[in-house]
Order: C-alpha cells, then sequence, then structure tokens
C-alpha cells in the first residue's frame, strides 16, 4: 500500500490518481483501436470519450454523496478533497447518460457504440481498483487466510489487521472481465450483446466482491448499496440481452 508514489518538484503523485490515469489512457487506447477498424473518425470518439470521463465522474461523486449522506453528515470535513470517495455505479451510469446523448447527437446506433466500448470499461476499472488497492480504501473484512494484506499507513483502512484484498479482487476480476468481451465480441454480431454481457457479469462479480468487503459504504436492508444497485442491473442485462425473444413471444 502506497498512497504517495514519489514526488516530483515538491509535488506530491498519488498512486489513486496514477493509477485512474493510466486506466484513461488505456481505456481510450482500446476504444480507439476498435473504432478505428469500425469506420469511426478519431475526432468524434475523442470527444465522446471526454465528455463521457466528466460524467462519469459527477455521476460517481453524486452516488457516493447520496449513498454515504450519513457518514458525510457526521464527518462533513471529507468532502473538502473532491477525490475522497465515489461510487463507480455511478459512474457507469453517468457515463452511459453520457453516451446515449452523444450518440443521438451523432446519429449513431446507441447499442452498437456501447459494444464498441464496453470493453475499455471493465480495463479502466481494473487499473482503479490498483489504485484503490495503494491507497487503502474499499478494504475488505479481517482475515487469517495467506492472501490477507495489512496497511500501515492508510487513511482508510484499518492498520496493522489482516483483511481481505477485495480491491485486488476486483481487479483481477475486471482485468478478467475485459479480455472476455474482447473475445466474446468477435463472435457476437448482434448489437446490444456484449454490453448486456457486461451488466450481467460485472452485477454478479460486483455483488460476490461485496461479501468480503468491511468498509462503509452504505446499506439497503441487508445489502451493501453496490448489492442492491447490482440485483437491478442484472435483471436489466439479462432482459436487455433477451429483448429480440421477448419481442418475438409477443
Amino acid at each position: 500500500m502506497k498512497p504517495v508514489l514519489f514526488e516530483l518538484f515538491g509535488m506530491k503523485i498519488y498512486g489513486y490518481g496514477t493509477m485512474i490515469a493510466i486506466g484513461i489512457i488505456c481505456a481510450f487506447l482500446l476504444l480507439n483501436a476498435r473504432s478505428k477498424k469500425r469506420g469511426y473518425d478519431d475526432e468524434s470518439i475523442l470527444n465522446m470519450t471526454v465528455i463521457t470521463i466528466i460524467s462519469g465522474i459527477l455521476g460517481a461523486k453524486l452516488l457516493y454523496i447520496i449513498t454515504d449522506i450519513k457518514i458525510i453528515i457526521k464527518n462533513p470535513l471529507i468532502l473538502k478533497d473532491f477525490g475522497s470517495g465515489f461510487v463507480i455505479y455511478g459512474g457507469i451510469i453517468g457515463g452511459i447518460l453520457a453516451v446515449i446523448t452523444y450518440c443521438r447527437i451523432k446519429r449513431w446506433n446507441v447499442l452498437r457504440v456501447f459494444d464498441l466500448a464496453i470493453p475499455s470499461v471493465p480495463l479502466a476499472q481494473g487499473f482503479g481498483r490498483i489504485g484503490c488497492f495503494l491507497a487503502g480504501c474499499c478494504y475488505g473484512k479481517e482475515t487469517t487466510l495467506p492472501i490477507g494484506v495489512e496497511f500501515t499507513n492508510s487513511l482508510f483502512a484499518p492498520c496493522g489487521v489482516k483483511l481481505h484484498p477485495t480491491q485486488l479482487y476486483s481487479s483481477v476480476f475486471d482485468f478478467g472481465l475485459a479480455l472476455f468481451l474482447l473475445w466474446y465480441g468477435k463472435k457476437e454480431k448482434e448489437d446490444g450483446k456484449l454490453f448486456s454481457m457486461y451488466i450481467i457479469i460485472y452485477s454478479i462479480g460486483r455483488f460476490l466482491v461485496e461479501v468480503f468487503r468491511n468498509d462503509p459504504r452504505g446499506n439497503v436492508g441487508i445489502f451493501s448499496t453496490s448489492q442492491f444497485i447490482a440485483i437491478f442491473t442484472l435483471v436489466i442485462g439479462i432482459m436487455l440481452y433477451n429483448i429480440r425473444k421477448f419481442k418475438s413471444v409477443k
């Protein structure tokens, strides 16, 4: 765990922000490579990427504030740093809305663009979770397993206690999901299938990882906020994947 990677000209370079930046760059490079093969122009893809990133960040912050409002009320100083907390589902929702809006303006097929862009999402998430590990946020429950990690100078995780490295669980899952989507995208040609497959698999994976997490992140009944949302996104993903079957039945 290393919140500050190094100092450059007296400025601290934080691990979390660095990994987020690396994730965004890698995600864009993958998207750009895939879009060129499908005839999209570079400038439009870059514009869509920038708008989506901004919308995603705002969505992630907004959902963080909504879901953790009790924590923020008790400790309002936590918001002094805009980067102090995010909820990834808010980022996904914000990004989706931005892509839909941009596609409407450009008159692009929305589902086709979602399929084009979606492998880049878990790729960026994978790097982001490494950033979480470096910062010590999004930490897991106590464990006696050999894979447990001890944080020493985190502002978030309890120090000196072996915890499940849930950040790394998520990172491995996200990278694996990105690879699977790239493979699956070569086989599946129907618009929207790749996007809906991401929603389905991510919802299941996120629900399971949440079982091992222990950081304060809000809850709805017996479920964490993310688990509660994952139930609905899983249903939406399944419906979207089978939408043509539903239409044929009617």
